[in-house]
């Protein structure tokens, strides 16, 4: 039975109120576990428990069942009975609370807070008359990787409670994608048997790639005579840089396409790269650039602004 020292402070561990909306819950988790996260603080020795409590606050908080349970009896939410709660007098009161179950597994599971989904075993009873007991429950966790981390695949080390757990992470891991390990979920506490852990996967930012959707894409600086006369420039991608071609007339904000050279598929393959053109002018000219600038300047009938002098309110 945990004493008021052990209670934590889910909403103060996120810094959230006790008012905070599930997006708002998930803002917090994200941007506390990239800045606490143990493999990004390898000198700080508190990483590794300040991870571990926001975990358990995010499975908590996030989860409308275990809020409401926490938000109602606070160190107790997790407990098989809860001494706050009042309890029906009679018989008849018993039956009634009973009766709202479908089930024993369904009464046991509600009074345990954990997960309503279960399997029975073949016939559906056991010999004391009552349906056999609900399997271990799953455990939800997050884990962040870097980006090559999650494009390459790699073992990790997981402290989860106070045992240590080697997964391994499949190449092309993706944002929000969930890696299931069996039997190291935690146990129940009937039978002691464990159930699955369920990682779900958090990238960390890129200072030049990002997804969009299952796209990789990524901003790429051009200049303008590249722009209108066209040219090969020279693009990073996840395994090296690769020569692309920028079409003649190429507008900034249009994106170009490399297939092939994009997020690593976790069947084998690449996904597509999209590079998209961002048109950069020179701010300190050359007297010949100067000169040539001028020159167009002067000798051009191009007006991009045209199509404007049709518009009248």
């Amino acid at each position: 039975m945990p004493t008021a020292t052990d209670f934590k402070d889910y909403y103060a561990v996120l810094g959230v109120s006790k008012t905070a909306t599930p997006e708002e819950i998930k803002r917090a988790y994200r941007k506390l576990a990239r800045k606490h996260h143990p493999d990004l603080n390898p000198g700080d020795q508190d990483a590794e428990a300040k991870f571990k409590d926001l975990n358990e606050a995010n499975e908590v908080l996030f989860d409308p069942e275990k809020r409401q349970k926490y938000d109602r009896f606070g160190q107790h939410w997790n407990q098989p009975s809860h001494p706050e709660a009042p309890t029906p007098s009679g018989a008849q009161a018993a039956t009634d609370d009973f009766n709202q179950y479908g089930d024993f597994d369904a009464f046991v599971n509600d009074l345990l807070g954990r997960s309503r989904r279960r399997t029975r075993a073949p016939g559906g009873f056991d010999g004391t008359g009552f349906r056999s007991q609900a399997p271990a429950p799953d455990t939800e966790a997050a884990i962040a990787l870097t980006f090559s981390e999650a494009f390459h695949g790699v073992q990790k080390r997981l402290q989860l409670d106070d045992e240590t757990i080697n997964v391994r992470i499949p190449i092309g891991a993706k944002p929000g994608s969930r890696i299931r390990i069996k039997g190291k979920g935690r146990p129940s506490p009937f039978t002691q048997q464990r159930g699955d852990l369920y990682l779900t996967v958090e990238v960390l930012p890129h200072s030049f790639w990002r997804f969009e959707g299952n796209d990789l894409v990524c901003d790429v600086p051009i200049r303008p005579d590249e722009a209108v006369l066209g040219a090969q420039i020279k693009v990073p991608t996840p395994d090296g840089s690769v020569t692309m071609k920028v079409p003649k007339g190429a507008r900034s904000g249009q994106s170009l396409r490399l297939r092939g050279k994009g997020w690593a598929l976790p069947k084998g393959g690449r996904g597509d790269l999209f590079a998209k053109l961002q048109m950069v002018t020179p701010q300190d000219l050359s007297a010949i650039e100067q000169e040539c600038y001028e020159k167009i300047q002067a000798n051009t009938s191009f007006n991009p602004r045209a199509p404007l002098e049709e518009i009248i309110l």
